[in-house]
């Protein structure tokens, strides 16, 4: 048996498909002993689920709870921009805050204070993947919650409209760093098990943040003075606080470890972590010996300017395909226009109450969030490309009724004759909501999921960086192109989601991966292959005993 050598310290090496689970003779058409039939089942990567089968992680012990509450502080990355996202929407309406700054609603003066935060995301786009290579993942969000504290220094106490749109750019320029170091802590922290779920959980945390931010613009708005639009801005610094605060505590994923040399730190947090405090269990065994294999120590995250490794071989461009990918679907396949205009929307099937229409949204902010926690627990059951076909296949659905629902009884409907039939834009508002809750399960836990694994190590924070200036990019589409193009399409514009959301489930079927059922370094076998999406949904058949696996074949389903 090999092993691996550490300063004067052994570890062994686990030799799977030699021992736990080993080859069998057995032909398809053969029977199987009884106890072995019993167990018969398909996995995509043998290796991973014997470590698994082997050592039974349990998810409540008090190690993993403690695992947990550091995981939590990640989560609050996306409470951060969750906040930020609701809360100058309320402001923006506010008497005291127009009167103060001198700025309507609408207008040239809005949407450069909105637009600041994005161009401060996109400029952080670029510096945000060096932080988090250089002093680690933990250390990049403290960088980011650091930032985003300066910013709200500069914007709550703002005396002049050129101050706060500063601190908007500076806020949004921390919140970069934020929504690259968080998820990328989460997934190569999380235990290996429960991957999917606890990443999963990471986007969902974007409601979190969202749900109070309406609430606190909503109760301030009472105050009858400048503080009704600084105290929501103050308050900012809560949940970065959190962050700056918990990451003192919160261990450096061992990942980032191993690829400066710190193995036997690495190995310690794992065994804690991810072992019940055994270093020779499976998982650990299996995880080290993949890092050392996987993670080199002199790669492109050294080097702050080499972003090469993003496009340099036919491999990078699979994985980018996939990162970039999910970033344009994950903002236009519709949410877009339900997220930011969800007023205009019941607007032209007839609900024009500004009340109901306020009411309408924030039940939809609470029902998306519970879906998308249910979706996070499922990525890991159903898998990420069947969850995204099927998701995205029920987008067509969805807005092709949307539209012939518009059409027939909509304020301005072709077919409607100018009369609003309550029962059908009842039912309009109905698939208005079930859009809603199909987005929030299928992609809402995948958005942070997906681009953290098909990115490789050494590329995974410049390349979260380049997912995060995408999203910045299509969401400044969504913002500002399509007010523009609704005003003269009015419900047509929704033939465009239906052209669209088609395409996806093309794209989505030919080039997106399976992740499932493997670590983050057996996810990189799958890229290396001449078609990755073939590679990926193979999967193995093999019984499972009383001993671990025991492999039948490796057939290819």
């Amino acid at each position: 048996m090999a092993n691996y050598n550490e300063g004067e310290r052994e570890y062994p090496k686990r030799e799977y498909g030699m021992g736990h689970y080993q080859q069998n003779s057995y032909s398809s058409q053969q029977a199987l002993p009884r106890r072995v039939e019993q167990h018969i089942a398909t996995v995509q990567h043998v290796g991973f689920t014997d470590a698994l089968i082997s050592q039974s992680p349990r998810p409540w012990t008090k190690t993993m709870f403690k695992l947990y509450l550091f995981l939590t502080v990640a989560f609050l990355n996306s409470c951060i921009n969750g906040y930020d996202g609701s809360v100058m929407s309320g402001i923006n309406a506010m008497t005291y805050y127009q009167s103060y700054f001198h700025v309507e609603k609408t207008g040239q003066e809005s949407g450069i204070v909105f637009s600041a935060y994005t161009i401060g995301n996109i400029v952080g786009s670029f510096f945000c993947g060096p932080f988090t290579d250089w002093w680690g993942r933990r250390w990049g969000m403290f960088i980011g919650a650091s930032i985003i504290i300066l910013g709200t220094c500069v914007q709550a106490p703002s005396t002049s409209l050129s101050m706060f749109i500063g601190g908007r750019f500076v806020l949004g320029f921390g919140v970069a760093t934020c929504a690259t170091a968080g998820p990328s802590y989460v997934a190569e922290m999380a235990h290996p098990a429960w991957r999917g779920t606890l990443t999963g959980l990471y986007n969902t945390f974007w409601f979190l943040g969202g749900i109070p931010a309406t609430w606190v613009a909503f109760g301030a708005a009472s105050i009858d003075s400048d503080l009704s639009w600084r105290l929501p801005v103050w308050l900012q610094v809560v949940a970065s606080g959190l962050v700056l605060l918990g990451c003192l505590f919160c261990p450096e994923t061992p990942r980032w470890l191993v690829s400066h040399d710190r193995h036997e730190e690495a190995i310690r947090v794992m065994a804690r972590y991810h072992g019940e405090g055994d270093r020779n269990s499976p998982i650990v065994l299996l995880t080290y010996r993949e890092m050392i294999e996987e993670i080199a120590t002199e790669g492109s995250d050294k080097r702050w300017w080499d972003y090469t490794d993003l496009v340099n071989t036919r491999q990078a461009w699979w994985r980018l395909l996939c990162v970039v990918g999910m970033a344009f679907f994950g903002q236009w396949s519709g949410n877009g226009a339900v997220s930011y205009f969800m007023p205009t929307l019941l607007d032209t099937i007839g609900v024009g109450n500004p009340k109901k229409q306020l009411l309408y949204n924030a039940i939809l902010n609470v029902i998306s969030f519970i879906m998308a926690t249910v979706g996070a627990r499922f990525t890991d059951r159903l898998g990420r490309r069947p969850v995204l076909l099927i998701g995205t296949s029920l987008f067509v659905l969805w807005w092709t009724i949307i539209v012939t629902l518009t059409a027939l009884y909509g304020r301005e409907g072709e077919l409607s004759n100018t009369s609003i039939s309550a029962s059908g834009a009842r039912a309009a508002i109905a698939f208005i909501y079930v859009f809603g809750i199909t987005y929030s399960f299928a992609y809402t836990p995948l958005q942070a999921l997906y681009p953290v694994e098909c990115l490789a190590y050494e590329t995974r924070a410049k390349g979260m960086g380049m997912y995060n200036l995408v999203v910045n990019i299509a969401a400044f589409f969504n913002t500002y192109a399509i007010p523009v193009v609704f005003g003269r399409l009015k419900w047509r514009f929704y033939f465009i989601y239906i052209a669209w959301d088609a395409f996806e489930v093309i794209f989505i079927y030919f080039f997106f991966v399976e992740t499932k059922g493997r670590t983050l370094e057996e996810i990189n076998e799958i890229f290396e292959a001449p078609y990755p999406k073939k590679k990926s949904i193979q999967k193995h058949i093999v019984a499972v005993t009383d001993c671990g696996i025991l492999d039948k074949g490796l057939e290819d389903c």
